[in-house]
Parts: structure tokens; sequence; C-alpha cells
């Protein structure tokens, strides 16, 4: 991994786009206190060195109906490359799991699922996860709710 060097205006390029990411390019260069055209080329740099990987809106699941949120940890049977490999990519396939970790410790993967009711989370453990082969343990914790959700880096 490339780690990209940033100054401060750089820095603060970001902190503004993280605030809002459909920030004109106007407002972008006064807030940064550059003219366009050096913000413009900075923010590209920022693009092109993969820094900044891309942009997206923030949907709010409980508006959207997604009312359910489950941290799933999962142990396998064999840690193989192999076996690995296969579990991400079976759980890359299911539209439920909004993020996918591998870990170490006692489990291997964490995913993090969004479902509309209990009953639908059910459905995703019977009929999709638990027929993955390999699987040794499955634990379910569900959230009550989020305090801190920042779409930041340190």
């Amino acid at each position: 991994m490339v780690v990209f060097a940033t100054d401060s205006v750089d820095r603060e390029i970001l902190r503004a786009l993280r605030d809002d990411g459909r920030i004109p390019l106007v407002q972008l260069a006064a807030r940064v206190g550059l003219s366009q055209t050096p913000c413009k080329r900075r923010l590209q740099r920022l693009e092109e060195s993969g820094l900044i990987s891309g942009y997206i809106a923030r949907i709010d699941r409980k508006a959207a109906g997604f009312g359910i949120t489950a941290f799933v940890s999962v142990e396998l049977e064999r840690q193989d490359a192999d076996e690995i490999a296969r579990f991400q990519k079976r759980t890359a396939q299911f539209e439920e799991v909004v993020t996918g970790t591998l870990m170490t410790g006692a489990q291997d993967f964490l995913l993090e699922i969004v479902v509309e009711s209990l009953e639908e989370f059910e459905t995703f453990l019977q009929t999709k996860l638990l027929r993955i082969p390999g699987i040794r343990v499955v634990r379910s914790r569900f959230a009550l709710r989020k305090f801190i959700d920042r779409a930041r880096i340190p």
C-alpha cells in the first residue's frame, strides 16, 4: 500500500468533502483558501492517488425500511487461503451484507447485516449464510442504537 503524503491544505480539502461531498469547486476553493485551478489540481491528485476512493450518498437505513442491523461473527472449520477466499466470494453476493471484515482471534469474519425484520434475518441465515459449506460457528448480535457514526479518519 502506498501512503500518500498530505499537507494541511489537502487535509482541509478532505475535511470539507467529508462534511459535504457535493460541495461546488468554487466553495471548496474558498473554504481552503485557494483559487479554483490549484484546488481542482489538488482534488484530482487526491483522487488519482486513491486517497479519495469515491463519492457516495449516505442513506438512513431506518428511513429506507431497514431497521434491523446484526453483527454476525463466523468461524470457519479450516482457515486456509482457499476456504477464506471461497467464504468471501459467497458472502459478497448477499445484498444483506453491508460490510465484511476478515478478523484475527476467535472469529474469522465479522459481517454487518442489514434487513427489514427479524423474520428476514432468520430467512437470510437459513437460506443463505448457513448454506455456505465449511462454517463451524455463527454468532449473532443485534444493534440497539448507533451513537457514533463517523465518516472520517482520525
